[in-house]
């Protein structure tokens, strides 16, 4: 988990855009050098923008005031919730890279809130999950914001088909409302405050429980016994034939029956659609 591990920094959007972005033959890592719009394109392939990001020769300082902004938000004790919310989408809002601005906004608000302590530490919290459910109304939040500026953006179509912006904008992406944004990150908060985390806290229990259980039954790698916990459970409480006679082959049919026995009996009750996203 990479989240508040290091002081915000460029270099340290940077590093995370780096671990998001991994394969980078299409796409150039680092601020990018030109233009940036998300919507259609026309017949001809012709840019039709719903949004354009900043201007990429104002990158560099928008980034510095995005990153001192959140420095004093952090220092003068802001609610974390607001802080997240300003810092991430004033980042997705400048746009700064290529590719992956969203992936790097949601990843900044796990990162502000486990810097300031709100998420318990080492656990996953899943609210950009929540957000993401949350889908239409994330993106009427995004182009509520950015619908208006776009009158104010005077710019043309490059030879690429890309665009390119013609006067000063830098102010449009300095200064922004972001009370709607704070009100979703909030509801999402609660939400996974109230529902996804006790949840999360409730596997984690219960995968405790099945991992000691198992091991005082046959002594295994610790991996190995996550792996059949999560195994089993995805194949409704078995283990899959394929599996049994493959890396579990040295089990006994006695041992097996009771390891199944186990998880059956641990995970009673507990929905299993988070099974699949625990896979290895």
């Amino acid at each position: 988990m990479q989240a508040g591990r290091h002081p915000l920094s460029r270099n340290e959007i940077l590093r995370l855009h780096g671990i998001l972005i991994e394969d980078t033959r299409f796409v150039r890592a680092g601020l990018r050098p030109d233009g940036v719009f998300l919507g259609e394109r026309d017949h001809t392939g012709d840019p039709l923008p719903e949004f354009i990001g900043a201007r990429p020769e104002d990158l560099p300082e928008l980034m510095r005031c995005l990153i001192e902004a959140n420095d004093r938000m952090r220092s003068d004790g802001l609610d974390p919730v607001l802080q997240a919310t300003a810092t991430a989408f004033g980042f997705v809002y400048i746009h700064p890279f290529q590719d992956g601005n969203g992936r790097v906004h949601r990843c900044l608000i796990h990162h502000v809130l486990a810097e300031r302590g709100f998420t318990p530490p080492g656990m996953v919290f899943p609210v950009s999950a929540v957000m993401l459910e949350r889908i239409d109304t994330y993106r009427k939040i995004l182009q509520n914001h950015s619908a208006p500026l776009m009158p104010f953006i005077d710019w043309r179509p490059t030879p690429d088909r890309n665009v390119v912006v013609l006067k000063e904008t830098a102010d449009l992406y300095r200064y922004f409302d972001c009370t709607a944004a704070a009100e979703f990150l909030y509801a999402c908060v609660q939400r996974t405050v109230e529902q996804d985390l006790p949840r999360e806290i409730d596997y984690l229990q219960r995968h405790d429980e099945a991992l000691r259980r198992i091991m005082d039954t046959v002594e295994m790698p610790d991996r190995l016994v996550e792996d059949l916990v999560i195994l089993i459970r995805q194949n409704n409480g078995k283990l899959a034939q394929r599996r049994r006679k493959r890396e579990f082959a040295a089990l006994t049919d006695e041992e097996v029956a009771a390891i199944e026995s186990i998880v059956q009996e641990v995970f009673e009750g507990f929905a299993d659609h988070s099974a699949s996203e625990r896979s290895p």
